[in-house]
């Protein structure tokens, strides 16, 4: 008997040299970035006192392919190629005809896909000579990855980190202080956005809304500082397109193609690196459905419109058309932290109106069903956001079970949960509740739309 393969590992030679840029392909172009005073499209000095040039560039950029620097290509073979897995253990849980991959990016030194962005972005800020670094991190994935590129290249970090997650998950902030960071809870009183949440409401969990907007004022007002996101910008989710273009040479070594593929998003980055590539042959006349899956406590693709909106809560940010809540939504304390943003990444919001993915929302103690059930078959405790895609793919495996179907199914296991064990602590002890956004809160947060 031949034996079933589950590992899928590509040879560091045959890592990507570039990455994808999607707006190449579109049939449309991406609507403009607006200025916040002046409502016309921003240019390269706009953004040029928060983002060194490189990247500015690769923002707007409009080539197929933008070439991954040697240095770089250096450290991603730290981790990269990541593993493609066979989920022989929960196709035969499930019972399921259905064959389920999963593309597994907690290999990573910070433990998700977020270093894919946080390296190169640290390296192209060395290479601009800044001395320092703000960002903001939700659940903690992106803090985490980023302190680890700025020690690597000497570069001082501050996060500013969502109040809630940052006593949620107190082992993340330690990673972070480790590497070297300064982690502070988001609201803080450290700048004028912060102070003015809190005059307003001390006991304000925080929203990455108002943790973007402490990163940039503390960014704007620093000569020796620049400003780094961890997701929704066109930089971010193409500098992520690594882990589906090593998935699809993976599928080729497995003789398969997915029929349907699942990836989580809050902001975007780790859904598009997955799915971009997948959508460019979808462009070309190849067959797949793309799902994002969202929680339904921060339902920014299934209940959100689209719209021009600010990427933060004081509306100090460029305008984007995306997906929103509203820039001043904020969202319960759910467990998944990566997932709590009002907006969705512009390019992933654009996918989205041109029918070119779909999107479902779960309900977290669903979300850690699916999740409990993957980690007992395959061993691996997701993390909580990539937990809305196991759900996604588990449901789909089931349907073909009650269909008869061998579909293919493509999940994205974009880190794990090691650091979340509070949060599997309150789902085994019961604790874990649902939550579904009221809709008068959503309409009340999106009245509040600049161009609505």
């Amino acid at each position: 008997m031949v034996a079933e393969k589950t590992k899928y590992i590509l040879e560091e030679s045959r890592m990507p040299t570039a990455w994808y840029n999607l707006a190449a392909d579109l049939p449309v172009p991406p609507p403009p970035v607006l200025h916040p005073g002046t409502g016309q499209p921003v240019g390269p000095a706009d953004l040029e006192p928060l983002f060194p040039m490189e990247l500015i560039l690769q923002e707007v950029a409009t080539d197929r392919y933008v070439d991954i620097p040697a240095e770089i290509q250096a450290i991603y073979r730290m981790w990269r190629p990541t593993p493609l897995y066979r989920a022989h253990r929960l196709e035969r849980a499930l019972d399921t005809p259905a064959r389920i991959f999963y593309k597994y990016e907690g290999v990573s030194p910070a433990g998700s896909h977020k270093p894919n962005t946080a390296v190169p972005q640290a390296w192209y800020n060395k290479q601009a000579g800044v001395k320092r670094l703000t960002t903001e991190t939700g659940a903690g994935q992106w803090g985490s990855a980023l302190s680890i590129a700025c020690a690597f290249f000497g570069i001082e970090l501050k996060v500013y980190m969502v109040k809630v997650s940052y006593f949620q998950k107190p082992y993340r902030r330690a990673l972070m202080e480790t590497f070297g960071a300064t982690c502070v809870p988001s609201p803080s009183p450290d700048t004028n956005a912060g102070r003015a949440i809190l005059a307003a409401d001390p006991e304000s969990n925080g929203s990455l809304g108002i943790a973007i907007s402490e990163a940039v004022e503390d960014a704007a007002l620093r000569d020796d500082t620049k400003y780094s996101l961890g997701s929704v910008l066109n930089h971010v989710l193409m500098h992520q397109t690594i882990i589906g273009q090593e998935a699809q040479l993976q599928l080729e070594e497995a003789d398969a193609w997915p029929d349907v593929i699942f990836g989580c998003v809050g902001g975007g980055s780790n859904f598009a690196g997955l799915t971009f590539p997948f959508i460019q042959q979808k462009l070309q006349g190849r067959d797949v459905r793309i799902v994002a899956a969202e929680p339904a406590a921060c339902p920014t693709l299934t209940r959100g419109i689209y719209a021009y909106d600010f990427g933060d809560t004081s509306m100090m940010t460029p305008l984007v058309k995306m997906h929103t809540l509203g820039h001043t939504f904020v969202p319960a304390g759910i467990h998944a932290g990566g997932l709590r943003y009002h907006g969705m990444a512009p390019l992933v919001s654009l996918a989205k109106e041109l029918n070119l993915i779909e999107a479902e929302a779960y309900p977290q103690t669903a979300v850690f069903d699916a999740a409990v059930r993957f980690a007992r078959a395959e061993g691996i405790l997701p993390a909580p956001e990539s937990a809305h895609a196991i759900k996604g793919g588990i449901d789909e495996a089931l349907r073909c079970k009650e269909a008869g179907e061998a579909k293919t199914i493509l999940i994205g296991l974009s880190g794990h949960g090691n650091f979340d064990l509070g949060a599997y602590e309150s789902y085994v002890a019961g604790n874990l509740v649902d939550y579904e956004h009221p809709q008068a809160e959503i309409e009340r947060a999106l009245a509040e739309l600049p161009m609505r």
